[in-house]
């Protein structure tokens, strides 16, 4: 065709196909990724800024003696600090964490520091994980994430349950950044789906802040269990946004501006629809707050502006071709622009001097949107046929469904664990996990027991 008409017109077709992908590229920023979204509140968003510098605390050898403290300092008291684990005590299972009762804000706080280059231990939680090899809880989690998550819980888990019991009027918060917030997201999991283990505690008091979070877990349980977690991402950072699976990202960390670009080209190929129906593809999870500082075609960081929202279709889809998409993913960024962030929005609250009878009133209205807010995306979910998705229930977020698996799990602890003839008391937490799950011949891959998905 090209030889009969005298013009190239295959080259032609490619060449404007490219100048459109790129024009399309260059003009996404990362404002567009949420800006149909609702800003956050100071009351909302007050626990995120002071949970980085907890989080930055775990890096200290000493926090009696801080090295690398923010400005203000850390805000711990290291006399409520109730334990610290180094890599040492965990011998490479899970990252560095701590244990802080905060009296001040009725909190106790398991604190998960990010990725550490020098250790390659945390390489191989990251590298323990392919496309669909773990299902939980009716869909798909990273392997290596939800085995760090379960080796913290088995040993934190009586310390954990005595905080509970006793600080009856405390919240659970899991926090991490990057690697350590993947795990906080399945601590949270984990936690949920077995609360007898920790005292039958309440999922209202249970929380968790994931820092620039990895991808970790497939759209239906991100939906599921934004009422618990929390994901906070700066402005461009990459790694919410990249759907690589983790160990290709690591193995090219040096290339990594050129495996970029070729994300942003599969994704723009991709039809959104084929990405929402695939059940095994990780997303960020929980409830997203992201923090908006930059303006396309203007230098310079503005004010920052934090806004969420619990999206279902476009959810960071796109990478961003930024020259701060990695330094966005610093945890000492995101805590700086996160305290900027708060003192705005309550120097805000103080120029329109909220009497305390209308601030109680505004964080009820809040409360019931946020609900409201969580329930429209569940049904969204369904809408878009996102599989294992499902509707809430009319008497409450889930009712059914978790009597029915508790009974389940009730009803598996009577299965014989094996040939070790452990009692259900002294039973590991990752050994639950792996009671739960029979390996697929076929696949290899670990899927739920037939006797429990009858539950669903």
């Amino acid at each position: 065709m090209s030889i009969i008409c005298g013009l190239p017109l295959l080259e032609c077709v490619y060449c404007l196909a490219c100048a459109r992908w790129a024009w399309k590229r260059c003009l996404h920023t990362a404002g567009h990724d949420s800006e149909t979204w609702g800003l956050a509140t100071a009351e909302e968003f007050e626990p995120v800024p002071r949970l980085c510098r907890y989080i930055l605390a775990v890096y200290e050898d000493d926090i009696r003696h801080p090295l690398w403290e923010p400005p203000g300092g850390y805000g711990i008291n290291p006399d409520w600090l109730i334990l610290r684990k180094t890599y040492e005590d965990t011998r490479g299972r899970a990252p560095s964490y701590i244990l802080y009762l905060d009296h001040e804000h009725a909190d106790i706080v398991l604190a998960i520091r990010g990725l550490n280059l020098a250790k390659e231990s945390d390489y191989q939680v990251l590298l323990d994980n392919k496309l669909g090899k773990r299902k939980f809880d009716g869909g798909y989690v990273h392997n290596g994430l939800l085995k760090a998550a379960g080796w913290v819980m088995d040993a934190e888990c009586e310390v954990l349950k005595e905080l509970v019991e006793e600080y009856p009027n405390y919240t659970l918060t899991f926090a991490g950044h990057s690697l350590g917030a993947g795990v906080a997201a399945m601590l949270a999991l984990v936690v949920v789906r077995n609360q007898d283990k920790l005292g039958n505690i309440d999922r209202r008091r249970i929380r968790c802040y994931a820092i620039a979070p990895a991808r970790c877990m497939s759209l239906n349980l991100a939906v599921r269990y934004a009422d618990v977690i929390n994901s906070v991402v700066l402005q461009d950072d990459f790694l919410p946004r990249t759907a690589t699976p983790l160990e290709d990202i690591f193995k090219s960390l040096f290339c990594l501006p050129c495996l970029l670009c070729l994300r942003c080209m599969k994704d723009t190929c991709i039809p959104e629809e084929k990405k929402l129906k695939d059940p095994r593809r990780l997303y960020a999870p929980g409830r997203l707050y992201h923090i908006v500082e930059r303006k396309p075609f203007r230098l310079g960081r503005f004010p920052p502006v934090v806004r969420t929202a619990v999206p279902v279709d476009g959810r960071f889809e796109h990478i961003v071709l930024s020259c701060n998409a990695t330094s966005d993913h610093a945890i000492i960024w995101i805590e700086r622009e996160a305290r900027r962030a708060m003192d705005l929005m309550l120097e805000k609250d103080r120029i329109m001097e909220i009497p305390a009878k209308q601030r109680m009133e505004r964080q009820e209205t809040l409360a019931k949107e946020k609900s409201q807010e969580y329930k429209a995306a569940l049904q969204r979910a369904v809408s878009l046929s996102v599989p294992h998705a499902y509707s809430p229930s009319i008497y409450g977020t889930f009712d059914e469904s978790d009597d029915g698996e508790k009974n389940s799990l009730e009803s598996s602890s009577e299965w014989s664990v094996g040939s070790s003839g452990k009692s259900k008391n002294k039973e590991s937490w990752n050994e639950l996990i792996e009671r739960l799950f029979d390996k697929d011949d076929e696949s290899r891959h670990r899927v739920l027991k037939k006797s429990l998905t009858n539950h669903w």
